[in-house]
């Protein structure tokens, strides 16, 4: 299991150069990456982001790609006619305004066109150096999150636990809750006819009682989801979209228990058992 939070931090130098990545993530329903790269080495993004969704399934993930260069090879050419254009202009304006202080040369320069960069960048150069720092961040990254989704694994088997003493409870608590039923109609009868009680009329009674409360069905599926998010838990390494679902169909089965229930010590182990489930449906949306 993994969870959907992380963090990886690698730089590497040489002589030439320095290259860092860095990666975190949140919670996401869907698989939301961004990648920042230096905007010349845009280009590359497609196949660092093929590299991340083979190890990511989930989780809104920002990785920073940054690089140095030690030593630039940049190449400056200067236009003097679009500095002469630009000097005489500005006399012209001078001139006509009646300002008389030299032009400084800064003023010159620094209108476009002046001076201009080249710098022929070797994509594929670029490539070989950040990809290994890449995977590697991309490696302690997955560590990361994997080790934090062994411990939700615990807690989340912990949970469950606890919902599965609840629906063992109902189990339980079924063939008592029948025969409480069988009782109460039982006592009814012989309140109100005395010694004629039919018994036929008794199982009638107490048979039309229990189609309108039996909790049976419920119990069976309440029972399968449950096994169904323990296999989940322990074997699916991104179960957090089936376990989201699951505990949807498992919270329909409790929902329909407590609308059926007659006793106080059912309607006690419903509020339990909702509660243990909400738990685990707020931790599943932490993993992948």
């Amino acid at each position: 299991m993994t969870s959907m939070t992380g963090y990886s931090y690698v730089e590497t130098s040489t002589e030439t150069s320095t290259v860092s990545v860095e990666i975190k993530s949140v919670n996401s329903r869907f698989l939301d990456l961004t990648i920042n790269l230096p905007p010349y080495l845009n280009q590359l993004e497609s196949s660092f982001r093929a590299i991340i969704s083979e190890k990511v399934v989930r989780g809104k993930i920002d990785v920073y790609i940054r690089v140095k260069e030690n030593e630039s090879d940049i190449e400056i050419a200067a236009d003097t006619n679009a500095a002469k254009a630009y000097l005489d202009a500005i006399k012209k304006i001078a001139d006509a305004t009646g300002y008389s202080s030299d032009i400084p040369l800064s003023l010159i320069i620094s209108q476009p066109g002046v001076l201009n960069t080249n710098q022929n960048y070797d994509v594929e150069k670029y490539g070989q150096m950040i990809s290994p720092v890449l995977k590697e961040a991309l490696d302690k990254f997955c560590a990361d999150r994997k080790r934090e989704g062994e411990n939700l694994k615990k807690d989340l088997l912990s949970k469950l636990s606890k919902l599965e003493e609840c629906a063992a409870f109902f189990k339980e608590w079924q063939p008592k809750m029948e025969l409480i039923f069988k009782e109460q109609i039982t006592a009814k009868f012989k309140e109100l006819l005395a010694d004629q009680v039919d018994e036929n009329r008794i199982m009638t009674e107490t048979a039309a009682m229990l189609v309108k409360y039996t909790i049976n069905e419920e119990i069976v599926r309440l029972h399968s989801h449950l096994a169904a998010m323990k296999t989940e838990i322990e074997n699916n390494p991104a179960p957090g979209k089936k376990l989201d679902f699951l505990c949807q169909e498992a919270n329909r089965e409790i929902n329909t228990i407590g609308s059926k229930n007659q006793f106080a010590e059912v309607g006690a182990m419903v509020i339990a058992s909702k509660d243990s489930l909400e738990n685990i449906r707020e931790q599943a949306k932490n993993v992948e």
